[in-house]
């Protein structure tokens, strides 16, 4: 009976030793566990970068009237919302003392030109000294300057719409006396509104003159109006690496007006890109991504990126075609690590703007 019991204990610890050499079911080898990693493989994808920006709608043309002679107003008959045509009087000044003086140095003039006449015929005898017939020649330029300075002093008392347009201030009344420089008017041209947008310099690259874009006007409902891109301004703030675009309603709704809030949606041309989960991106000194070589050990590879769409990123240097990014299981992963791929799928979503 007690041999049979040590039998039994012998046997025991037997089988005991058997199972602690067996490593652990879904470990390796040594009792290691892998390093599980979730990766997408990148392919480009032909998308076509969105932005949404908001603004305010301006005239493009906007002047202020100004007086550039001094005199009571005897004129003012417009008011703000009034149209007026190009070249239709806007403004009237009392002009009887600078006509006063225009109608004498006009006879001034008339004197010189009767002298130097009679001096010329003289000369021509040899009755009068050169020096004699150079001073009349003069005083007969000078008078001819006078009436001319007199003549541009007179057309300021009458201002004149510069362009057809509305007018939107009136800053004076008639029987005010205006002093030089006196603001009086603003004109604006309401049939070219316009709005400035600030974009990115990746952006703005991508967009060129003349290109179509929409734009909503809150005050006059939800539906788009179509605009486009009239002008690209040539600098780039060199701290934000923003630029400012203008866009033009063409044509303007009817009920816009300047100082309405609008939303201004922009579409680039569609291209191949390469894209990656935002979430993929890694942050210290540079922007980097863990790729999973062929032989399942991981790589650091510091990128460029670009424009970001929704949750993916553009990358423009440092990764190619069908390489594998990874996405999730960063805890603990180093560089050269030997990992276990978990889930492999293409990055072929479609993404909306975000920025």
């Amino acid at each position: 009976m007690k041999r049979t019991v040590v039998l039994c204990f012998v046997a025991g610890l037997a089988l005991i030793g058997c199972g602690q050499d067996t490593p652990p079911s879904g470990g390796r080898p040594g009792g290691s566990k892998a390093h599980l990693v979730e990766v997408v493989q990148v392919e480009p994808t032909r998308v076509a970068l969105e932005r949404s920006r908001s603004g305010t709608l301006r005239h493009l043309r906007e002047v202020e009237i100004h007086t550039q002679e001094a005199g009571q107003i005897t004129e003012l008959p417009w008011y703000p919302g009034d149209r007026v045509e190009a070249g239709q009087l806007l403004v009237k000044l009392d002009d009887r003392l600078l006509r006063s003086e225009y109608n004498r140095a006009r006879a001034s003039l008339r004197e010189a030109q009767q002298n130097l006449a009679r001096l010329r015929e003289l000369a021509a005898n040899r009755l009068v000294s050169r020096e004699e017939l150079l001073r009349r020649e003069t005083e007969a330029e000078v008078a001819s300057a006078d009436l001319e300075l007199l003549q541009t002093r007179l057309s300021y008392t009458e201002i004149v719409a510069p362009f057809a347009g509305v007018i939107t201030a009136r800053m004076s009344e008639p029987g005010n006396v205006a002093e030089r420089y006196d603001h009086l008017l603003t004109l604006a041209d309401p049939e070219v509104l316009v709005v400035d947008v600030s974009l990115s310099e990746l952006i703005l690259a991508q967009l060129k003159q003349g290109d179509s874009v929409a734009v909503t006007i809150d005050a006059l409902g939800f539906d788009p109006k179509p605009a486009l891109v009239s002008r690209i301004y040539p600098q780039v703030d060199p701290v934000t690496r923003r630029g400012t675009l203008e866009i033009r309603l063409d044509p303007v709704p009817e009920g816009a007006r300047a100082g309405q809030f609008v939303r201004v949606q922009l579409q680039t041309a569609a291209r191949e890109r390469l894209l990656v989960p935002f979430s993929a991106l890694r942050f210290d000194t540079a922007s980097f991504l863990y790729i999973v070589n062929e032989a399942g050990e991981v790589v650091r590879r510091e990128v460029v990126t670009g424009s970001r769409l929704a949750d993916r990123i553009e990358i423009l240097d440092g990764l190619v075609s069908g390489e594998r990014v990874v996405t999730r299981g960063f805890l603990g992963l180093v560089p050269g690590q030997q990992v276990e791929v978990v889930s492999l799928a293409p990055d072929q979503e479609s993404g909306s703007d975000e920025q």
